[in-house]
């Protein structure tokens, strides 16, 4: 029995030294969150390509060029939001990420021009726009889908994007 009774003193002695430093363990809590040291890094820096602003490009596409009136057309912008809810919901949220970035605040990071030619025409987009490319690796490599849409509903469409500024 003094034999067992040495190793089960043995073990909890080993199993004590083997958790110390506990207390920075215990000061610091849980979190499910990923603790990263503040080390400057390319990541930290680097902005999202959905959260880029880029005015210039007009992305690959039938649209060249676009002149947006001062006013939005509600009639249009409620066309607009109907296709949206039917053709795009699937993978976009008008307000947040999902599997594509929200349209929500994208006049201000993207030529009314490059919107269209997303929506006229993603296959080639993805190919050859820089900002399209960057948001395919952002979104995990899932394309955006050609819905075939007209470009009087991809401008209703646009137009509904207008109101969710």
């Amino acid at each position: 029995m003094s034999k067992s009774l040495k190793y089960v003193s043995l073990f909890l002695i080993v199993l004590l030294i083997s958790c110390g430093d506990n207390e920075k363990n215990e000061k610091e809590g849980f979190s499910y969150e990923k603790k990263t040291e503040s080390k400057s890094s390319v990541s930290e820096t680097t902005l999202l390509a959905s959260q880029k602003t880029d005015l210039n490009n007009k992305g690959t596409g039938p649209i060249t060029s676009m002149e947006l009136p001062e006013t939005i057309d509600q009639d249009m912008a409620r066309n607009g939001e109907r296709l949206f809810m039917k053709l795009c919901t699937a993978c976009h949220r008008p307000d947040k990420k999902f599997i594509g970035p929200e349209p929500k605040g994208i006049m201000d990071r993207r030529t009314p021009e490059w919107i269209m030619n997303m929506i006229l025409n993603p296959e080639e987009m993805l190919r050859k726009d820089p900002l399209a490319k960057e948001l395919l690796v952002e979104f995990n490599y899932a394309p955006m889908i050609k819905q075939e849409v007209t470009q009087e509903d991809a401008r209703a469409i646009l137009e509904y994007y207008r109101t969710l500024n």
